[in-house]
C-alpha cells in the first residue's frame, strides 16, 4: 500500500491528542503489519499490542498515534 492512496496527501499528526474527541492519543512504533489491516506495535513499555491501521497509510517502522486501538495519524 502506498501512502494515502485515496487522496494523495499524507495523514500527519502534530499533537498528542485525538482531534475528534480531545482524548489522549498514544504514540507507538509499528513492528509489522498483517494482511488484515492490523499491526503489531511496540508500546514503548515492553508490551506489544495489536491495533488497526486501516485509517492511515503507514509502514513497519513508522510511529503512529493510536486512540481506542485505531491508528489515527502518522508522526513525522
Amino acid at each position: 500500500m502506498t501512502r494515502n492512496e485515496t487522496d494523495g496527501a499524507d495523514a500527519v499528526c502534530a499533537g498528542d491528542h485525538c482531534v475528534t474527541c480531545s482524548d489522549e492519543a498514544v504514540p507507538v512504533r509499528i513492528l509489522r503489519i498483517g494482511h488484515d489491516g492490523l499491526a503489531d506495535v511496540d508500546t514503548g513499555d515492553g508490551r506489544v499490542e495489536q491495533v488497526s491501521v486501516a485509517l492511515v497509510d503507514a509502514v513497519a517502522g513508522d510511529t503512529v498515534l493510536v486512540h481506542a486501538k485505531e491508528a489515527i495519524g502518522v508522526v513525522r
